[in-house]
């Protein structure tokens, strides 16, 4: 049932007891009590109002009305209207939800009736005959509270028509007695005005019941929307605790998992090379030379999910130092050049020499062009080129490209491409070998060292995958100098490191 945005008269106060008593309980509470709730808050708010008028309209009735007279009906009005002050304040005071709706209704309707009818007084007490200035003055002062009633009740048709109803219907009945043609035309008019009024107020009610309603959905959604982030919050951080979790028991499985994989190679080799002698059955020796191989690749398996593991767990701790870049890209370039040779792939390396060295892990360096060319040389086809160009960026970071002439990722899949087990469907329908873990591996490894990994590509445009280092890891001018002397040591090496 909630409702819109905040308005007069509506407060904070009724809309933090929905959200636990009554959207908790499943209560439903009619819109109506929000209604009366509004109409006792704006009666305490201007509670000066008729009070102020009531004094002035006293001052005024002494010129024709002896002073304990205009005194006796201010008090008695002022009294009406105090009534109804002490009984808006019970109301709040009390407890809305449990609390006779009907009773307070009636309450409040019986303290308006009260009024009104101190209000209609002067209609017949101070009425001069013979004195239409008078007349007219009284009338216009009557309409004019009727004015003031709508203005402050006019969301609650109850009280509107106890209050405003019952003065009308005396300045049409004071007109008629008078007898004469305009003073009844003067009652109509009051009549006709107190049908426009009562439309209005009906509209304005229909307009703060919308509002309510809309102001109690809002506060409803707010809720549920409240408990479903908190749920979501929970799942995600048992997902994080899980992933955590699986990390730290891969990467603390480093030596349980290769030590087998390294005697089950090393025995195999022994095996398929004959090294203690020829085996009585030929087969033997392909089936051993088998073994080495799959215990190869299954090895290079687990290496990268036990790297991809410590970067996630956060444990690949960098071992720095001033590399070449050149002939890091180099060593890469020696473990696939047989595949290179094998598929006929030309390579154009494009790296200056006389670019400056970064500071970095020479080991995970290693591991990111040697990803990045397996990758190259595996999805481009036979006949086709490969380039590795390097170059200072603009913020004298420096930007390494690898581009190739394959098949190119579907810009849908290159934000896949970036996460752990996933192949693209190029590499599914080909069936080509991987595992999906090269490129997160590579981006974590660059993320170690602060720097940017990006992929463009397109079906049958080729792809170019560019890694960036920021300007703090290129040794440039007398601190790069510093740190490549051979002579600089470890802790020396760290400390300029971490200056600039």
């Amino acid at each position: 049932m909630p409702g819109a945005a905040s308005s007069p008269g509506i407060s904070s106060e009724t809309a933090a007891a929905p959200e636990e008593s009554i959207w908790e309980r499943g209560d439903s509470i009619p819109w109506e009590r929000d209604l009366l709730t509004l109409f006792v808050r704006n009666q305490i708010r201007v509670i000066l109002a008729l009070p102020l008028l009531a004094g002035l309209f006293t001052l005024v009735s002494l010129l024709w009305s002896p002073p304990i007279n205009a005194g006796a009906w201010f008090v008695s009005a002022s009294g009406c209207q105090l009534i109804q002050y002490f009984l808006c304040q019970q109301y709040l005071r009390n407890d809305k939800i449990r609390s006779g709706q009907t009773e307070w209704i009636g309450m409040l309707a019986a303290s308006e009736f009260l009024i009104a009818a101190c209000w209609s007084l002067p209609l017949f007490l101070f009425w001069n005959t013979g004195s239409d200035f008078q007349h007219v003055y009284l009338v216009a002062t009557i309409m004019a509270v009727i004015a003031v009633r709508i203005m402050i009740a006019g969301n609650f048709m109850p009280v509107i028509i106890a209050g405003t109803g019952f003065m009308t219907f005396n300045v049409a009945i004071r007109c008629i007695l008078e007898g004469d043609a305009l003073y009844v035309a003067l009652g109509a008019m009051a009549i006709g005005l107190e049908i426009f009024f009562i439309q209005v107020a009906v509209r304005l009610q229909e307009i703060a019941r919308d509002m309510l309603i809309f102001k109690r959905q809002k506060e409803r959604l707010i809720v549920e929307l409240r408990r479903e982030k908190e749920r979501a919050e929970e799942a995600r951080a048992r997902a994080e605790e899980s992933s955590r979790a699986k990390s730290q028991f891969l990467a603390s499985m480093s030596h349980e998992l290769r030590t087998p994989l390294n005697a089950i190679m090393g025995f195999s080799e022994i095996l398929s090379h004959e090294m203690f002698g020829p085996h009585g059955v030929e087969a033997y020796k392909g089936y051993a030379g088998d073994i080495h191989s799959s215990g190869h690749h299954l090895l290079t398996l687990v290496n990268d999910l036990l790297d991809l593991s410590r970067i996630e767990a956060g444990r690949n701790d960098l071992n720095e130092e001033p590399v070449v870049l050149a002939a890091s890209i180099r060593e890469a370039l020696r473990l696939v050049d047989m595949r290179l040779r094998e598929k006929n792939i030309s390579l154009a390396l494009n790296v200056d020499e006389a670019l400056p060295k970064l500071m970095a892990d020479r080991r995970a360096l290693h591991q990111i062009w040697l990803n990045l060319l397996s990758n190259a040389v595996k999805f481009t086809p036979g006949g086709g080129r490969i380039e590795i160009a390097a170059e200072r960026t603009r913020e004298d970071g420096l930007a390494v490209h690898v581009r190739d002439n394959g098949p190119g990722i579907p810009s849908h899949e290159i934000e896949m491409a970036m996460s752990p087990f996933s192949r693209g469907s190029y590499a599914t329908r080909k069936a080509i070998d991987g595992s999906g873990l090269g490129l997160p591996i590579v981006k974590g490894l660059v993320s170690l060292h602060d720097g940017t990994f990006g992929i463009k590509s397109g079906p049958a445009g080729g792809t170019e995958v560019t890694v960036t280092f920021p300007e703090r890891r290129i040794l440039g001018g007398p601190r790069g100098e510093v740190l490549s002397a051979p002579s600089a040591t470890q802790s020396q090496r760290k400390l300029i490191a971490i200056t600039r």
